[in-house]
């Protein structure tokens, strides 16, 4: 028998205060919610500042790589501040703090990247010289590799503050992932949604992971019924695969696992920062070999990419 929150001992759910971070925090409340027919007071959402969202002046890799949206939230859970924390996966660092665990995602939203513009109906259609804004080093990389006569600058804001810039100028388009427009009713935001064969997505990229504290055994229960096995499957490939590359804000990685019954397809590349290189690979199998997929292929890529390809 669990334990069940209640409105005098409310389940607390750590989280960002973004939009999108809260309406992650939200269908998490709702999935519990309908899992064990709790009313919406048997919860309640903690908003924690992190240092990604404090420090927007600066490149992500300036203000160092990996924790940037997690670490003062996962501070709160091994305090005991609050009891679950819910996190954008792909924001996610691939070794978590001893004494917490993460085991349960909700069901896997679009994976592409969207594209961004008030003039351009798509990467092709950008002209020579344009200027395109973004902070991830995976998109700027693999733009610079397909268009490397466009000028890639840092961006960084919410939805509304990278639309403001567009509209001030100082960029003629960006990418944001489709998963997190569609999740705050914004999908015609994006002029177009990149196919995974046209630009690789992040790792874990549309999926949203719930932590808890090891030995919080009401806690395990409470999630069980909520986690879905298939993206759980697919993160294990690809979180294995970041794992063994060392991935972080400062390094150019993408993957995608995709299950078709018992199988997994795992697709990885490796850019350089500049774009001026790719190594690429995939990998299939039986799920049951999910992470050993993911070891597997971040080992080929590194093998053929040599020393120093990050550099």
């Amino acid at each position: 028998m669990i334990d069940m929150p209640s409105p005098t001992r409310p389940l607390k759910i750590g989280t960002r205060g973004s939009p999108l971070a809260l309406w992650q925090a939200h269908e998490v409340r709702r999935c519990l919610m309908a899992a064990h027919d709790l009313p919406e007071a048997a919860f309640e959402t903690v908003v924690i500042k992190v240092t990604g969202d404090m420090v927007q002046d600066k490149a992500l890799r300036e203000i160092g790589g990996k924790g940037l949206f997690t670490k003062e939230i996962e501070e709160a859970l091994l305090d005991g501040g609050i009891d679950i924390a819910v996190h954008s996966m792909k924001d996610m660092p691939v070794e978590q703090p001893v004494g917490l665990v993460l085991d349960c995602y909700l069901e896997r939203a679009d994976v592409r990247d969207g594209f961004v513009s008030l003039k351009y109906a798509s990467i092709a259609d950008l002209p020579e010289g344009a200027v395109v804004g973004s902070s991830s080093l995976r998109r700027r990389a693999q733009l610079a590799l397909r268009r490397p006569d466009l000028k890639l600058v840092e961006f960084r804001g919410n939805v509304q503050t990278r639309m403001r810039k567009l509209e001030e100028g100082v960029a003629d388009a960006t990418f944001l992932a489709m998963a997190g427009l569609t999740r705050l009713g914004m999908p015609e935001v994006a002029r177009s949604a990149i196919a995974p064969e046209e630009m690789l997505p992040a790792c874990a990229q549309g999926a949203i992971g719930v932590e808890r504290r090891i030995g919080d055994d009401r806690v395990a229960a409470l999630l069980e019924p909520i986690h879905h096995a298939e993206t759980g499957q697919r993160l294990a490939a690809e979180r294995a695969f970041l794992r063994r590359l060392d991935g972080s804000c400062e390094t150019p990685i993408a993957g995608l696992a995709e299950v078709t019954g018992d199988q997994i397809w795992l697709r990885g590349e490796i850019l350089r920062p500049d774009g001026t290189a790719v190594v690429s690979g995939e990998r299939r199998g039986a799920v049951a070999e999910a992470e050993a997929l993911g070891v597997a292929l971040a080992e080929a890529l590194l093998a053929e990419a040599g020393p120093g390809f990050f550099d």
